[in-house]
C-alpha cells in the first residue's frame, strides 16, 4: 500500500498526458466528420452522422489518390535505397577498429549538425545540374542521403553487440564478407533494421518542403503533403474536407507503423530467445 501510494502521483501524471493525447486526436476524428458550422459550433460534441461526404470531397477535390501512390513511389524507393546503403557501411563501421573507423562514424554523426533549411538552395542547384529538377526520381536519391547518419549511426551500434565468435564460426565453415553480412548480421539486426524503416518511413512520407521545392505542384507528380494544402484554397478553408484529407493520408502511416511495431517486437523477443 505504501508503494503503491508513492506511485500515485506518477499514475496520475501518466493519465493526464493520456488525456492530453487523446482529447486533440478526438478533435481531429471527430471533425473529419462535420462541416464548418458543426465544428465551430459545437467543436467537442459527437458528429451528427458518419457520411463519407468529407472524404470523397477531399480524395477528389486534392486528387489524393494519385498523390498518395506518388508518396507511396518515393518512400518505397528511398527506404530500399537507404538500406542498401546503409547496411553494408554500418557492417565495415562495426568490424574496423582503428582511427579511420572511428572519424567516418563521426563523419556520419555530423551529418545531424546540418539544419534543413541550409540546404535547400544547394539541393535546389544540384537538381537544375543534374536535370532532376521538377521529377520524383531526384526526391528517391536525395531522402536516402538525408537518412544515411541516423540509420548508419543506429545499425553499428546493433551490428556491434554481435559476437565475434558468430562471424568466426561462418568463416570457417567458408562463408565469404558478404555471406555473413546476409546470413549473420543482417538477421541478427531486425530490430535495427525495422527501427531504421520505421523512422524513415514517418520522415520520407511527411516531408514537404523538399517535395514542394523539387517536385513543385504538378498533380501528376506531386507528394501527398504537398496535395494537402490545395484544399484549403480549392474548398474555400472547408475544415472538415481538410481534415479529411489529413485522416486518409494517416491511414498508411498507421498500418506501417503497426506492421512494423510488431516485426520489431517478434525480433526482439527471438534474440532473447536465442541468447
Amino acid at each position: 500500500m505504501k508503494l503503491g501510494k508513492r506511485w500515485l502521483p506518477a499514475h496520475i501524471l501518466v493519465w493526464a498526458y493520456a488525456v492530453l493525447l487523446l482529447v486533440p486526436l478526438y478533435y481531429f476524428l471527430a471533425s473529419a466528420f462535420k462541416s464548418n458550422d458543426d465544428i465551430f459550433a459545437h467543436p467537442f460534441a459527437p458528429p451528427s452522422s458518419l457520411g463519407l461526404g468529407n472524404f470523397r470531397t477531399a480524395f477528389d477535390n486534392g486528387d489524393l489518390g494519385l498523390a498518395v501512390v506518388n508518396s507511396a513511389l518515393v518512400t518505397v524507393f528511398s527506404l530500399v535505397l537507404t538500406l542498401l546503403l546503409a547496411i553494408p557501411a554500418s557492417f565495415a563501421l562495426a568490424r574496423t577498429r582503428g582511427r579511420l573507423a572511428g572519424l567516418i562514424e563521426k563523419v556520419f554523426s555530423l551529418g545531424f549538425l546540418i539544419p534543413t533549411f541550409a540546404a535547400l538552395f544547394p539541393t535546389f542547384l544540384l537538381a537544375a545540374a543534374t536535370g532532376l529538377f521538377h521529377t520524383r526520381t531526384f526526391m528517391v536519391l536525395f531522402l536516402p542521403a538525408t537518412a544515411l547518419p541516423l540509420s548508419v549511426v543506429i545499425l553499428v551500434q546493433f551490428m556491434r553487440t554481435i559476437p565475434a565468435e558468430m562471424e568466426g564460426a561462418a568463416r570457417l565453415d567458408g562463408a565469404s564478407t558478404f555471406a555473413v553480412l546476409r546470413h549473420v548480421y543482417t538477421p541478427m539486426c531486425l530490430p535495427g533494421i525495422a527501427t531504421v524503416l520505421l523512422l524513415n518511413f514517418l520522415t520520407f512520407w511527411n516531408e514537404y518542403l523538399y517535395s514542394l521545392v523539387i517536385i513543385g505542384p504538378d498533380p501528376a507528380q506531386r507528394t501527398v503533403q504537398v496535395a494537402l494544402p490545395t484544399l484549403k484554397s480549392i474548398t474555400g478553408t472547408d475544415y472538415g474536407v481538410l481534415t479529411a484529407g489529413t485522416v486518409l493520408t494517416l491511414v498508411p502511416v498507421w498500418v506501417v507503423y503497426t506492421v512494423l511495431q510488431k516485426r520489431m517486437q517478434q525480433a526482439l523477443v527471438s534474440g532473447a530467445v536465442k541468447m
